[in-house]
């Protein structure tokens, strides 16, 4: 009895010198959170959208070189990504980084809606994403140097995450390779870090090719490329009937012709598939293809496609998304002022809702099953290496993604909060793992478990270029 009561107390003293130790780094995060706050808003004046981030990777890149890390730029073929590193040795900690934003979404924060005038949006938070993340690595850092332990703490500048695929250039140019353990994290309305999910993807811009000619005049001599485009919609949504429930097709037309009198001899259609597994995602977009294939021989047209991008599902490990979990109830939610609430109160009415800031002060229940909604690249990340990550409150709770309203609390204070949420628990969970060398061997054979022994990576995009004119 006598030795387990010192077994207890030996590591209730450990435990808490650790902890002690976690705490001086957690608080140079809230020291610095002025700088942070201005980083993150200048990205989201910047507002560039995916592989046009030219200003925004910029000033990350000067952020962690002003702390000490390394960086190199133009990794993967792609302008606007970096990887900045500090450390040396095992173990190696990424930290994943996002900051484009959306087309057609008004930078505005404002309780109400305004015109986009054509400009691009943070609706997706990713200057909150990549602000928090490199606040994290730059804690991480101090903490590695402080310390004087081995570790090496990586942060990787990731482009065009909202339908570029830029991490998957990064896996298929090996650029996880060394790292042992990858952290992430995502914009969000709420404080969760139960398991999470994303749908594989595969996205094509399909393009037709018709005669011009007078639309009245000499209708016969005009094939229609726009028809062409018409009926591969056509044939692509009674197949809807015939996938399983769990698949997702949407598209736009992207061109359709200038002037009704004119028969438009070009028209282009912006396609996804997506489903909860890769394999699946295949064979979708195959007979998304035939499809499009044979709504240019009825029409009598041409068509060719351009595989825009691709992205794998994501991977769960159970042992460091609990742990994730736990850090984010450590570190906890936070409270509206006065004027904060007044604007989620204006926020909420818009969405049909009255304010619930449970899981804004608080943390949402674990959830070991998770739902897949949309996509992300980072799944990509989570074939490569065991990764895990969290979403912090920096919307109004009821807020989507991709919307108005996203755009608006980002760019207010109510986001700011939520991003130092996020850096506080990445950055301890950070710490954690280079202290504890048996969770990071349990997770990746956890992760070995659940990709399969005989997983071969294979890209859903193929071996194209990065599509840096995507949003062109």
């Amino acid at each position: 009895m006598k030795f387990l009561l010192s077994l207890i107390f030996t590591l209730y003293i450990s435990n808490s010198l650790a902890q002690k130790k976690y705490d001086v780094i957690l608080k140079s995060i809230e020291t610095n959170g002025s700088k942070y706050k201005n980083v993150a808003n200048q990205i989201w004046s910047f507002a560039e959208m995916g592989y046009q981030e030219e200003k925004s990777s910029a000033l990350l890149q000067k952020t962690l070189f002003e702390e000490g890390f390394s960086v190199e730029t133009e990794v993967a073929n792609i302008p606007t990504a970096f990887v900045a590193s500090y450390g040396s040795g095992s173990p190696v900690i990424a930290i994943l980084g996002e900051y484009d934003a959306l087309p057609g979404l008004s930078q505005q924060a404002v309780p109400y809606k305004l015109s986009a005038n054509d400009k691009a949006g943070h609706a997706c938070g990713h200057h909150l994403f990549g602000t928090a993340s490199a606040a994290a690595a730059i804690a991480i850092k101090n903490y590695i140097k402080n310390q004087k332990i081995s570790g090496t703490i990586k942060y990787y500048g990731c482009p065009a995450e909202e339908g570029g695929s830029g991490k998957v250039y990064m896996v298929r140019e090996g650029l996880f390779s060394d790292v042992d353990v990858a952290l992430h994290w995502h914009a969000a309305d709420e404080n969760s870090a139960s398991a999470g999910k994303a749908l594989a993807n595969k996205t094509a811009k399909f393009r037709f090719y018709g005669i011009s000619s007078h639309a009245s005049g000499s209708p016969q001599n005009g094939r229609s490329a726009l028809d062409g485009v018409e009926a591969m919609n056509n044939m692509v949504n009674m197949l809807r009937e015939h996938t399983t429930e769990s698949t997702r097709i949407h598209y736009v037309i992207t061109r359709g012709g200038n002037a009704p009198n004119v028969v438009p001899d070009f028209a282009e259609v912006y396609y996804y598939a997506r489903h909860q597994k890769r394999d699946e995602v295949r064979n979708i977009f195959n007979r998304i293809v035939k499809a499009a294939k044979g709504a240019a021989i009825g029409t009598e047209t041409t068509m060719d496609y351009e595989v825009i991008s691709g992205v794998h599902e994501l991977l769960h490990i159970e042992s460091l998304q609990k742990r994730m979990h736990e850090n984010l109830e450590k570190i906890g939610g936070y409270s509206y002022d006065e004027k904060e609430k007044a604007f989620a109160e204006k926020i909420s009415k818009t969405l049909g809702l009255k304010l619930n800031t449970k899981y804004v002060e608080g943390v949402m229940p674990y959830d070991p099953e998770g739902k897949a909604g949309g996509s992300t690249d980072v799944g990509d990340v989570s074939f490569a290496v065991p990764t895990v990550g969290l979403r912090a409150a920096t919307w109004v709770p009821g807020t989507s993604a991709h919307s108005w309203q996203a755009v608006a609390a980002g760019g207010t204070s109510i986001g700011i909060k939520g991003m130092m949420i996020a850096a506080k628990t990445l950055a301890l969970t950070g710490m954690q793992l280079i202290d504890d060398p048996e969770a990071i061997s349990l997770a990746k054979k956890e992760f070995l478990n659940q990709r399969g022994l005989d997983f071969k990576y294979v890209p859903l995009l193929g071996n194209r270029e990065p599509a840096l004119d995507y949003r062109n």
